[in-house]
């Protein structure tokens, strides 16, 4: 069995926590590009021109691309095989976010308790989604997750006799609903079937896919690609100003069911939808 130093761990955490706030997805700056090429509203177009400037200046200046700089969002991947020696695995991954929020000069938004309020002063504790996969390496996602988009995500618990067009229109009409709100163009994921978690886990995970890239199943892209389409027909656009670019892309991920349901959630995220990934590898003892 390898072995990995939760120092390590807590290392890349914190490295993750800042670039994925200063460094925009070239997957995002591609779509922003192309969106520029499509938009047809001069001033949805000055919206793009601007959030391609905004971006750039984050990266050089290394500045954070928005002032929420989120909840940290953690999707980790850790081999059966690997032993994690030195402390705790979720809390590294706190002491990570801890140092990464504090060093990258991020702005610390989680409150200990939802009722009363009273904010933690380091932006922790995270929200770590653990999977237990074959191999000896870690695998860490961290997805900084903003509440203007964050707040804008629903879920419906449709009955089967809905179907692929009520799960379709569910998505629509949450996205008309947001507007303007999670700053646009946006990334939609979406999550259908299992229970009610783990939909809006699915939809969740969405938003991370590579823009432009769709579900490896035919029939699921296609479905993909009449979602964009009517997404982009609401007339939303570029931080609500209007035009046809409200999403870069919508992001279907599905899971078997019950007989009795269906589940479809929505998680929207914003022009930046940050996240960034390492694989960190284990040592011989």
């Amino acid at each position: 069995m390898k072995k990995i130093l939760a120092e390590e761990i807590v290392t890349a955490v914190e490295k993750l926590c800042v670039e994925a706030n200063y460094d925009l997805g070239s997957d995002i700056m591609a779509g922003f590009h192309q969106a520029l090429k499509d938009e047809r509203s001069p001033l949805g177009q000055e919206v793009l021109e601007r959030l391609i400037e905004n971006a750039k200046i984050a990266h050089e200046e290394r500045v954070p691309m928005c002032q929420d700089t989120g909840m940290a969002v953690l999707f980790v991947g850790i081999g059966q095989d690997l032993h994690v020696v030195g402390g705790d695995l979720t809390e590294a991954i706190n002491e990570g976010v801890r140092r990464g929020y504090e060093h990258g000069y991020l702005r610390k938004s989680v409150v200990k308790d939802p009722f009363e309020r009273v904010n933690t002063g380091d932006n922790t504790p995270a929200v770590i989604h653990y999977d237990i996969v074959p191999g000896d390496s870690l695998h860490l996602v961290v997805a900084p997750k903003g509440f203007g988009s964050e707040n804008m995500g629903g879920l419906k618990m449709c009955k089967p006799s809905e179907g692929l067009e009520g799960a379709m229109q569910f998505v629509v009409d949450t996205v008309d609903q947001a507007g303007g709100n999670p700053c646009p163009p946006i990334i939609v994921g979406v999550g259908v079937g299992g229970t009610m978690e783990k939909a809006t886990l699915l939809a969740k995970k969405g938003l991370l896919r590579e823009v432009g890239k769709r579900n490896p199943e035919k029939r699921l892209a296609k479905i993909e690609a009449e979602l964009l389409e009517r997404v982009n027909h609401l007339g939303i656009g570029p931080q609500g100003f209007g035009g046809v670019t409200t999403a870069l892309a919508v992001n279907l991920e599905v899971y078997p069911t019950h007989i009795a349901g269906m589940p479809v959630a929505v998680n929207i995220g914003c022009h930046a939808t940050r996240h960034k990934e390492i694989t960190l590898q284990g040592r011989e003892s």
